[in-house]
């Protein structure tokens, strides 16, 4: 039985090498997805900021 046993340990091991892979591979693509959600976030940010500072150019301009 020392021959199945082996297998067994071997079997085992490889499917929990491939279970580490698996759950290494979802957390990286988490990990870009909120790497890319937080640029969106940015860029959306500096536009409104852009936005406001066109909107207060010409309220500054209808002043004059």
């Amino acid at each position: 039985m020392g021959i199945m046993d082996d297998a067994k340990d071997t079997a085992k091991a490889a499917a929990e090498k491939v279970g580490d892979a698996i759950h290494d591979g979802v957390d990286r693509v988490k990990d870009r997805a909120d790497e890319m959600k937080a640029d969106a976030d940015v860029k959306k940010a500096e536009a409104e900021a852009d936005s406001v500072r066109a909107r207060n150019e010409a309220k500054e301009h209808l002043r004059d």
